[in-house]
């Protein structure tokens, strides 16, 4: 099976921590056996990236055969779809179904015709993939499957909290609440978490906000076993890896009740989803500070790991492949990842 993944989300050495999530999952599904290839969709300006991705996607598919195309987020979808040669799945992040939201919490209206387009794209592929149930429900199609992004357990695992902090140059005796995201991009809320934390340190003057953004998977994994929480304050999301990987760290976690949060956190001791208010965050953290224990988070996600979640996504390919060209497509042979630009 030879599957073409398009992206205009993938890690630069400048920001290693842009679509590492779809690295992460394009390096699962050839471990699990699918020939995997990524079409990275690269440029200075985006809507030039799209247009030309279109030229890009051509000449690749006149090279050597191709079974299927998979592009992330609906963009790159609607490029994708511009043949009907080869079948397309289309991964759908988040706001492309939900909307962008503002500093005040509100859907923009720009992003209201870049859902429509998202939900008619949906209609015109042979898959659909979303975050999370909230996500499926704006589509209401047969061909539409939940499956979140996995994690990857070999990079986000429990490290001794004082050896993290050792590592990365932190204050032993310090209480660090992680913001793991860019505090300018609107959807995250960074105020609340900022005016969280004020309060908190009215409490306690050694509780420290960390923001912690762009950096390698391998250091943000650190940040999380240095830290004594996370806090996430989103007004809204799909799945957000950020919350996955947390848990497969053991790490503490006060979250909104956006996306999928609260079935992946819900059940776990230790953690907490909150209304979007000041003091109730303040009362989860402190009663969080003051255990001061690691939760079992890392047993309760591990169905979302790397295999767990390629074998789901290859059974969309097959089902696709099946329709598109009969049941002769159940075989993967393992082929090493390569990428293109």
């Amino acid at each position: 099976m030879k599957v073409l993944i398009m992206t205009a989300m993938y890690p630069t050495p400048e920001n290693p921590a842009f679509g590492s999530f779809i690295r992460t999952q394009a390096e699962s599904l050839c471990h699990a056996g699918v020939d995997v290839e990524v079409l990275i969709l690269r440029g200075r300006s985006r809507k030039w990236n799209y247009l030309k991705g279109i030229f890009q996607l051509r000449r690749r598919l006149a090279k050597s055969p191709v079974d299927l195309v998979h592009a992330h987020y609906g963009f790159v979808g609607m490029i994708a779809r511009t043949q009907w040669k080869v079948p397309v799945v289309v991964t759908y992040h988040g706001d492309d179904l939900l909307g962008t939201v503002n500093k005040r919490g509100k859907k923009t209206l720009p992003s209201a015709l870049i859902v429509a387009a998202g939900r008619i794209l949906a209609r015109c592929v042979e898959a659909a993939i979303v975050q999370s149930q909230e996500m499926a429900s704006k589509l209401k199609r047969e061909n539409v499957h939940i499956i979140p992004h996995e994690i990857d357990f070999e990079v986000f695992r429990p490290v001794e909290k004082q050896q993290a902090r050792a590592a990365l140059g932190l204050d032993p005796r310090k209480k660090y609440l992680l913001f793991a995201a860019n505090p300018k991009i609107p959807v995250k809320r960074f105020p609340l978490a900022r005016a969280v934390a004020d309060e908190l340190q009215k409490q306690d003057s050694s509780i420290e906000l960390l923001t912690i953004y762009k950096e390698p998977q391998d250091r943000l994994a650190l940040f999380m076993s240095a830290s004594d929480a996370l806090i996430f304050t989103s007004y809204q999301e799909g799945s957000p890896n950020v919350v996955k990987q947390a848990m497969a760290c053991n790490l503490p976690i006060v979250s909104t009740d956006v996306g999928d949060v609260r079935d992946v956190i819900g059940a776990t001791k230790g953690c907490y989803v909150c209304k979007p208010d000041v003091r109730e965050f303040a009362d989860c953290l402190m009663e969080v500070l003051r255990r001061g224990e690691r939760t079992p988070g890392r047993e309760d996600v591990k169905h979302l790991s790397g295999p767990a979640v390629a074998q789901r996504v290859i059974e969309v390919y097959k089902q696709v492949l099946r329709k598109h060209k009969g049941p002769a497509v159940d075989r993967a042979e393992s082929k090493p990842l390569s990428a293109g630009t």
